[in-house]
């Protein structure tokens, strides 16, 4: 499985930029890739040195359409902490 398979995203909230500067980044990731995938596939993305990897399921909403009603799709978030001698993400500097 290559990398872009399990990264899909990124995360860009208020509390996500909040993390930017502690060197910490949030994902959209794959539902079923779990945290050592999770941490291979932002090494080899980003060049980095990951630290650790935190996740979190979110639950799918529930929305209606006049009488029908149905849930969005659940999705998984993957919190990287980079290590503090790793270099920071690029794609994040301008955000800061």
């Amino acid at each position: 499985m290559q990398p872009q398979d399990i990264i899909l995203k990124p995360v860009l909230t208020e509390k996500g930029y909040d993390g930017i500067a502690d060197k910490r980044y949030a994902f959209k990731v794959l539902k079923t890739a779990n945290k050592t995938q999770i941490k291979i596939a932002v090494e080899q993305m980003f060049g980095v040195k990951v630290e650790s990897v935190n996740t979190v399921t979110c639950p799918g909403k529930l929305k209606r359409m006049g009488r029908n009603s149905g849930y969005t799709p659940t999705t998984k978030k993957a919190i990287v902490t980079l290590k503090a001698d790793s270099k920071p993400i690029e794609a994040f500097n301008s955000l800061s």
